[in-house]
This record gives C-alpha cells, sequence and structure tokens, in this order.
C-alpha cells in the first residue's frame, strides 16, 4: 500500500503561491521523514489548470504507483468552510474515486481552516507588531455560516474581522477604529499566501495611510509556507 497526500488549493494566476505550495510540500515530506513515515505528497489547484481537480487526483495517483494500491488523502488547503470546501472539493473527489475504482482508497481530510491550532499561529503574528487594535481581514465567503469560525478566531484574539468579497470592508473596519481613538491598528491578512489578493490590501493600506497620516497601519504577511504551518497540515493528513 502506498501512502499518500495531495494538498488542495483553490488556484492563482499569480505564480507566487504555486512556489508556495511547492515548499510547503516539501516541508510536509520533512515532517514525515522526521516521525520515519513515508509518503508521497503532491499538489493540485481546484481551478485555473488545464484539468479539473479530479483529473490531477486521477494523475497523481497514478503516478504514485501504477500496480499497488494506493491510500490518498486529499487536504484541502482553505481558510473558510465556503463552496469550494463544502460542494466543488467533494464533488471532485466523488468523480476520482468513480473513475479510480475500489483499489484506490480516497479520504477527503478536514480542510485547513478547522484546525485548532490556526489560532496559536495567528497569535504570534500579531504578537509581533505593536497596536492598540487588530484587524484580521479574510476572503470572506456568502455561504451562510461559513465566517463563523473566523469570527471566533478574531474573538479570541481581541481583533475585529474584514473581508475581501463580503462585507464590513477593511477600509470601513480601520476607519471605525479610528474613529473610536485607535492610532495604531495591526492588520493580518488571513490568507495562504502572498497574491494578488494580498498585494491589493497592501494597495488598500496604502491609500488609508495617506488619507489618516497620524495613524500607524501595521500590515502583517499571511500565513506562508513554513514548518509550523506543515505540522497543522501533517495533523490533518493523520486524522
Amino acid at each position: 500500500m502506498v501512502s499518500a497526500c495531495l494538498l488542495v488549493s483553490h488556484g492563482s494566476r499569480d505564480p507566487r503561491p504555486e512556489v508556495a505550495m511547492q515548499e510547503l510540500a516539501k516541508l510536509v515530506i520533512d515532517q514525515a521523514r522526521s516521525l520515519e513515515v513515508e509518503i508521497r505528497v503532491g499538489t493540485a489547484c481546484l481551478e485555473l489548470k488545464p484539468e479539473p481537480l479530479h483529473e490531477q487526483i486521477i494523475k497523481f495517483v497514478n503516478n504514485c504507483a501504477a500496480w499497488e494500491k494506493v491510500d490518498l488523502k486529499v487536504v484541502p488547503l482553505f481558510l473558510l468552510p465556503g463552496v469550494h470546501v463544502m460542494d466543488d472539493i467533494p464533488n471532485e473527489v466523488r468523480l476520482a474515486r468513480a473513475a479510480l475504482g475500489e483499489d484506490i482508497l480516497i479520504e477527503l481530510q478536514p480542510h485547513l481552516g478547522s484546525h485548532c491550532g490556526l489560532e496559536n499561529f495567528l497569535a504570534k503574528q500579531f504578537a509581533a507588531t505593536m497596536a492598540t487594535a487588530r484587524i484580521l481581514v479574510a476572503h470572506g465567503s456568502r455561504r451562510q455560516g461559513s465566517q463563523l469560525r473566523v469570527e471566533a478566531i478574531a474573538k479570541n484574539l481581541d481583533a475585529v474581522t474584514a473581508y475581501w468579497s463580503v462585507p464590513p470592508s477593511l477600509e470601513v473596519q480601520v476607519k471605525e477604529l479610528i474613529n473610536i481613538g485607535h492610532r495604531q491598528i495591526a492588520i493580518l491578512p488571513y490568507f495562504l499566501f502572498a497574491g494578488g489578493i494580498t498585494d491589493a490590501i497592501a494597495q488598500v493600506i496604502e491609500k488609508l495611510q495617506l488619507q489618516f497620516p497620524g495613524v500607524d497601519l501595521q500590515l502583517a504577511e499571511p500565513l506562508g509556507a513554513s514548518a509550523e504551518l506543515a505540522d497543522l497540515v501533517w495533523d490533518l493528513i493523520k486524522e
């Protein structure tokens, strides 16, 4: 039996997330080796690839072992339980199972945003800033209830939430904090890697900084590929 894991991200036209995904995959392999576990780790994207996800899964399995049974864990590296996590990825996994047959065991693991260790991860990033107020800015989702986890994390970290695709926006939350007297505001992008959206967030902050020169807006980095993040991913693989 060949043990394998496929890390699934959204996909981006920006090359930086793909580079970071490959680095994270290497870190997960290092984590497995430190525990004397042999596992094959690959990456795939839900969108913006020539092949749909189920075809990427099939290709990865075939590359793992043409003549052996494969035990594959699919780990969605998504931070919110939106449509992609709850509907799209499970549907793609079902298509792959149907095509590969019973000799291939494919298990869909919990998404990254469900890991309880993310809160400590974010707390450390906030702790590296000097601010009297905190904003956790996530992508957002129109799926009902998908933001509950982010809201809970933000509350525990004494932060307010802002979203890129749904209200309240980053601009609204920054101005509200300024209106109640804060002059040092830490902003943490709740995104996996740097990319187009995190660049756009930085541009929004630059404009706000010009608008409010007496306020110190401190932009932190997104999660990024690190040994600590690889540890969280490894926990999801083992579940």
